[in-house]
């Protein structure tokens, strides 16, 4: 209750978040969401090394101490204790290197904000700290104690130390009947972290559990619907529909909140730029259609409920799907037009394509699943063109020359016979390229009166008569019939492959996976021999994010306690701190399941934060209890000493945490609903692993310790 010691604890912070900064720029690192967010979780963690350090300090002046004795007992007797709390809340950031793809690029650097800013801390907590605390504790020493001799701000500190010290006599009482119900409380307060940890399970169809999302879903006010009309419509017709299409989007949106509509028709003219398109479109019948909202509008998410139902309704020859539209989605899906591709490879196309189109249908079924689509068109209008060999060699042709002939009137010669001319006057080179106009292949016809070049024109090196070289219609050579042919042709790794895409709506992707996979296994005794099918996208990539978190989890346990086990040389002492971690994960489970969260990347990732935090506090009651064991106290004396000596820097460091995460948690400000999930877990985990630290530590320090003392008392 000192606004100095409150001022020294603030000043370390900006300090150590400078010194984070410092070592993130000389890393190449930038100020980023992800950067930004580590330096938000490790403001509530940074109070840690400083609270600890004054609050010690303010213990050996209550002894009778002067300054300089106080300050050098106090720092030194919580220095190894500080420096493993510290190295316990790095060393869980260690196994964060096993994430792979784009969750290692997006982690990374969160990782290395709470790294740099936890180090500095700790350097500050032993060097200025103490030093600030010599010339302005001494004059802050007992006068909070004292109503009378102060103004406001003293009676209003006076008012909180007293109501501080009734809740730690209040909190010194339900210690005192835990520990003396030991084997009681301790199976109690097990059997209810169990329950709470069942939430995560699915149990049901009332029962979800939480889920699993890759990341959470962030509302970037923008929507991008694709639409697909029948195969080979022209792009005019294709430009007159998305006119309607966009004329029903606007009737929902309204016009208030719709900052633009863009519509992207046909396929992009160059390569580069069919590459970087992530709608995948495949003829003149796809366009996207870009809506951007402005800043105060409707969740976007409702919106495209509202259209992915109305659209299919009145344009039922149309197949529309709403594909990511903010940068993000659009990386983790790795230019996929969705996140869900079941792909199935094999040679043999047409037995695939049967198999697609019967998986296609009991995919339909499966809660959840959205915008489910045969990415391959096998119905193109087309005009198979059969030449007759015999006529032609009487001619003078080949089979070659007709279709060369045939390709450049189509087509163009540029691409097979590139051919410049240079402006005389500037220098500059164009190309040119030659081609029948399209206004007069406007009939079959039309086509069948197209003009063969002779042998040489063609390529042809035959000795030909003079009269088989007169021009020649391609009627003369060849028939036509109509028929279809495949609008795209999908390769993945050499082998052909049918694409089937989904998206995902009202339900978590693992659940949605899960099902997908289920119905994969029902029907694969039908898979043609010689394919194969696998699903990829998000859902591949979520799968091996997952592993490489919850075996990083595990791995952040394991190191942790071994830290703990080399700096205590002790191998039952670390097991007794590391009790309150399962009290932690349930705490998770709890404030996710409350909250409405998935289990998702960010959530695994405030998971494995949340296990160095929760030891280091429980760092701090198992070394005070384990001093005064062995200045001779009993382990049940021991437990309670330690729990209320500690109860103030446990406390003020889970509080602080848990207040510097709120914001996080809500998901304020634009894409904050990426780093929601971190923030909600930490919360959930610290508010747990604090009642454990306080309570549940204790209990199992007085049980393992005092076993050789059964008959002492609390």
């Amino acid at each position: 209750a000192s606004w100095r010691s409150t001022l020294i604890i603030c000043i370390s912070i900006p300090l150590s978040i400078l010194a984070s900064i410092i070592c993130l720029s000389a890393l190449g690192e930038t100020i980023n969401i992800m950067t930004l967010g580590g330096l938000a979780l490790a403001v509530g963690i940074l109070v840690d090394d400083a609270t600890v350090t004054i609050e010690n300090i303010n213990y050996h002046l209550e002894q009778g101490k002067d300054v300089e004795t106080a300050i050098m007992d106090g720092a030194h007797q919580i220095a190894l204790p500080a420096l493993v709390s510290t190295l316990a809340i790095c060393i869980v950031f260690i196994p964060m290197l096993l994430l792979t793809g784009i969750a290692h690029y997006l982690f990374i650097p969160l990782a290395e904000a709470v790294v740099f800013a936890m180090l500095a801390s700790y350097v500050l907590s032993r060097t200025l700290v103490p030093t600030l605390a010599k010339y302005w504790v001494k004059q802050s020493l007992h006068v909070h104690m004292d109503e009378q001799q102060g103004g406001i701000m003293m009676r209003l500190f006076a008012r909180f130390e007293h109501a501080f010290e009734r809740t730690r006599e209040n909190y010194r009482g339900v210690l005192q009947a835990a520990l003396r119900a030991r084997w009681s409380f301790l199976v109690k307060f097990m059997l209810a972290g169990i329950a709470v940890s069942s939430l995560v399970l699915p149990l049901g169809r009332y029962w979800p559990g939480l889920g699993e999302d890759f990341f959470p879903a962030v509302d970037a006010g923008q929507i991008k619907l694709h639409l697909r009309a029948r195969t080979g419509l022209r792009i005019e017709e294709t430009a007159a529909l998305c006119d309607q299409v966009e004329a029903s989007v606007r009737q929902v949106i309204p016009q208030a909140e719709i900052a633009s509509v863009v519509d992207n028709i046909g396929v992009p003219y160059s390569g580069i730029n069919l590459t970087y398109s992530s709608s995948a479109p495949v003829g003149p019948g796809d366009a996207d259609i870009f809506v951007s909202l402005k800043p105060d509008h409707h969740p976007s998410a409702e919106y495209v409920d509202t259209l992915r139902v109305r659209l299919n309704r009145e344009f039922p020859s149309t197949t529309f799907s709403f594909l990511p539209a903010d940068i993000v989605s659009q990386i983790l899906n790795f230019g996929l037009p969705s996140p869900i591709d079941v792909q199935i490879s094999g040679f043999n196309v047409e037995a695939n394509r049967q198999f697609a189109d019967a998986l296609l249908q009991k995919l339909r079924e499966v809660p959840g699943a959205v915008d489910l689509r045969i990415q391959q068109a096998f119905d193109y209008p087309s005009l198979q063109v059969d030449v007759d060999r015999s006529k032609a060699q009487l001619l003078g042709m080949t089979q070659r020359d007709v279709a060369s002939n045939l390709l450049i009137s189509l087509s163009g010669s540029f691409q097979t016979s590139p051919s410049f001319w240079i402006d005389p006057a500037s220098g500059t080179q164009y190309s040119v390229s030659t081609q029948t106009p399209q206004p007069r292949l406007d009939s079959l016809n039309a086509l069948a009166t197209t003009p063969l070049g002779t042998p040489s024109v063609g390529g042809s090196t035959q000795a030909v008569s003079t009269a088989a070289q007169a021009p020649q219609m391609l009627a003369n050579v060849a028939t036509f019939r109509r028929g279809v042919s495949p609008a795209v042709v999908s390769h993945y790794d050499a082998t052909p492959v049918i694409d089937i895409y989904g998206a995902v709506q009202g339900m978590d992707l693992g659940f949605v996976s899960s099902r997908v996979d289920r119905i994969i296994a029902q029907m694969k005794d039908q898979l043609p021999k010689g394919s194969r099918i696998q699903v990829r996208g998000q859902v591949q990539t979520m799968n091996s994010s997952f592993y490489g978190l919850l075996i990083g989890l595990a791995g952040a346990i394991v190191l942790v306690y071994l830290l703990m086990v080399v700096n205590f040389q002790s191998w039952l002492d670390p097991f007794i701190i590391i009790t309150a971690l399962p009290a932690a994960l349930a705490g998770i489970v709890a404030m996710l399941f409350a909250t409405h969260t998935t289990i998702n990347v960010p959530a695994l990732t405030g998971a494995i934060m949340c296990m160095g935090v929760a030891t280091a506090n429980s760092i701090l009651v198992v070394s005070f209890a384990r001093e005064r064991l062995n200045a001779g106290e009993d382990a049940a004396a021991a437990a309670l000493n330690a729990g209320t000596t500690r109860f103030r820097p446990v406390l003020m460091t889970a509080l602080a945490m848990i207040i510097g995460m709120v914001p996080m948690a809500l998901g304020f400000g634009d894409g904050g609903e990426q780093n929601a999930p971190l923030g909600r877990a930490v919360i959930g985990g610290l508010v747990f692993a604090t009642m454990a630290t306080l309570v549940f530590v204790p209990s199992v320090f007085a049980l393992i310790h005092g076993r050789p003392q059964r008959g002492a008392t609390a």
